[in-house]
């Protein structure tokens, strides 16, 4: 074996193992946060009784809009300190915080236990989480940008993406697990608490490989750092970028947050479909997802970012109605495993895609922030409404695709902003950085 054969492998596993690390904090994020939306009817019946079962299950899903409303607040406030102190202190402050609204409500007593205390801890435990998770994804994006090879930004960043469909998984196979094992009133009841503790014994390791990250070289590298009001000023002179940012991230948080959070509800309550077929097909979705992402990205490094925005966004304007409208005429296991796996593709190869595009549109000096602000404000304004809308559509307008019609606004403000940003022989972002 030759000696560069030698050297590489160890250089490898490094950053292997710097990947994971770096990850580590969205797959908490992601496991919750599904649990949350998979146990959306129980949730609801616990800590929002209604006589109306829609009404209090689109409070529940209102709560967890709620919290996401936070993720603006969290990435300009934590960007602005990661942008200054540095990615690796910043990721486990990050986490600390993602922790705390994760015990909140995995331990809040129900409604009938405290009262109307019960909601107003749960959507406290959701603030938290929101403020944190605004700038979980951008740093973790921006870290990895920073450690990637020449030439392969779109595949590392790909797998801050890929990493949270690891929780996807593991979360709907306890889900799984847990319905076979054990009588649907006990899971009512009290079972559906377990998952959370898993997330809550998760904890402490998540915080070991956190601590063990070391800073990038790109940030040492930085001869001065931004205090936090030149962060804010940087941030504000490029609203621009942005907004454009932002809405290149539509058509990622709710493609992702539709065939996650939102579909086993829509599979339980809509299409009337048994639980198991959704957490099965769930759990199909999180790993087609989980290689999507990084062919995505990879395949954005060859041919570019912006001829694979605009062929998903395209191809998921044209299909995303007509695929939920021939699924829920004649509603069945096939044909839902079929739509999945096109909305999975769609995510995927999207995402793996957008989250380079993003971190090279933003400037350097304070890229966790723009980074972190732009997608905090995709997923707190659309993603993350994402099952609140799709309920109220379906309850509104009686036409179970509807749905569809969300994902198309998506899909069309993903294409807009591709448009924009890469019109010319350069994009109007870096044009403006350079500028500011």
């Amino acid at each position: 074996m030759s000696q560069t054969a030698t050297q590489g492998t160890p250089q490898i596993k490094s950053r292997i193992g710097a990947i994971l690390r770096a990850t580590s904090g969205n797959f908490l994020e992601q496991f919750d946060f599904f649990l949350f939306g998979f146990y959306a009817p129980v949730i609801s019946k616990a800590f929002f009784p209604s006589e109306n079962e829609t009404a209090a299950l689109l409070n529940t899903f209102g709560v967890f809009w709620l919290g996401a409303l936070m993720r603006p607040v969290g990435a300009i406030v934590l960007g602005a300190y990661i942008d200054r102190i540095g990615r690796r202190q910043g990721l486990i402050v990050t986490l600390a915080i993602m922790a705390l609204g994760t015990v909140i409500i995995t331990i809040c007593p129900t409604y009938a236990t405290i009262g109307v205390a019960a909601p107003i801890l749960v959507l406290i435990g959701r603030l938290v989480q929101g403020f944190s998770a605004g700038v979980e994804l951008g740093g973790v994006s921006v870290y990895l940008s920073e450690i990637a090879t020449p030439g392969n930004r779109g595949f590392y960043t790909s797998f801050q993406s890929s990493s949270q469909q690891v929780a996807i998984f593991l979360a709907s196979l306890l889900g799984l697990v847990l319905s076979a094992a054990m009588p649907e009133t006990a899971i009512m009841a009290w079972g559906w608490r377990i998952p959370f503790f898993v997330g809550c014994l998760i904890i402490p390791l998540i915080f070991i490989l956190r601590r063990s990250l070391e800073e990038t070289p790109e940030f040492l590298a930085m001869k001065k750092h931004p205090t936090a009001n030149e962060v804010f000023a940087s941030a504000l002179a490029n609203w621009r970028i942005v907004i454009l940012g932002m809405m290149l991230a539509v058509m990622t948080t709710v493609t992702f947050y539709f065939v996650t959070v939102y579909t086993p509800s829509f599979v339980e309550k809509v299409l009337q479909l048994p639980k198991r077929d959704a957490l099965q097909v769930t759990m199909m979705v999180a790993v087609t997802n989980f290689i999507w992402n990084p062919i995505g990205g990879a395949l954005s490094d060859r041919i570019g970012r912006k001829p694979v925005l605009l062929a998903i966004t395209a191809l998921s304007l044209v299909t995303a109605y007509p695929a939920l409208a021939w699924l829920t005429a004649d509603p069945t296991f096939g044909k839902l495993v079929i739509v999945g796996m096109m909305f999975s593709m769609y995510f995927g190869v999207y995402s793996g895609t957008m989250l380079g595009a993003l971190v090279e549109i933003v400037p350097a000096h304070v890229r966790t922030t723009c980074f972190s602000l732009a997608f905090a404000l995709a997923a707190g304004l659309f993603g993350t409404f994402t099952p609140f809308a799709a309920t109220g559509l379906v309850a509104l307008t009686g036409n179970k695709a509807s749905p569809g019609f969300w994902l198309m606004c998506a899909a069309a403000c993903g294409m807009t902003a591709a448009l924009a940003i890469y019109r010319g022989g350069k994009t109007i972002a870096v044009q403006d950085a350079v500028a500011a």
